[in-house]
């Protein structure tokens, strides 16, 4: 018995090296993200304007014309559909299109966002043994140095998966918000084929 416990014990202890690699890797990932999403704010903030008017003219029941659009992620989707002849069938798919392209972009989010905190749990477990055998032996200078990669590890896995969780959160509105408007301008100008 005390043979295949310590077979677990150094199965366990072995992936303690991979966790902290993978949670260091999630934390920069996490930060690149993190300046990324700051960065399409800023634009989506001058854009917004733009998209206003624009949905202020479907509104209002005015043609829309490709070239004077302007600039911008939306206004780039609409000409596209501009350019499809408001077609049903073709601007459908091309909505679907960009609706999986975020859906994509997305996924990555959700994926680290429930991965980090079981990294950073399993970097909270694994270091507990030795922490507990430092602590029965009397070694505490062992225990101290396991509880704090322990702790360690559990908040990293935390901070990453709050960071991904706003992001997640935060870009899944706009890419509906975008996709509802896209799918409102269709409703308007749409022909059937």
């Amino acid at each position: 018995m005390s043979m295949l416990s310590e077979v677990l014990s150094w199965v366990a202890n072995s992936f303690m090296l991979p966790v902290i690699v993978l949670l260091l890797a999630g934390m920069l990932m996490a930060m690149v993200e993190l300046g990324s999403f700051c960065s399409s704010y800023l634009l989506l903030l001058k854009q917004r304007r733009n998209r206003d008017e624009i949905m202020r003219s479907l509104r209002a029941g005015e043609k829309i014309n490709g070239d004077k659009l302007g600039r911008g992620i939306f206004a780039r989707h609409l000409k596209e559909l501009i350019e499809l002849n408001w077609d049903t069938t073709h601007c459908e798919k091309a909505i679907f299109d960009i609706s999986q392209k975020y859906e994509h972009e997305l996924e990555r989010s959700r994926y680290i966002m429930k991965i980090a905190p079981m990294l950073g749990l399993m970097g909270t477990l694994i270091p507990m043994g030795p922490a507990l055998a430092g602590l029965a032996s009397g070694d505490i200078a062992s225990m101290a140095y396991n509880m704090q990669i322990a702790f360690a590890t559990t908040v990293v896995g935390i901070v990453i998966a709050v960071v991904e969780m706003l992001v997640h959160t935060v870009k899944r509105h706009w890419y509906k918000d975008e996709i509802a408007g896209l799918r409102y301008a269709l409703d308007l100008n749409g022909v059937n084929s």
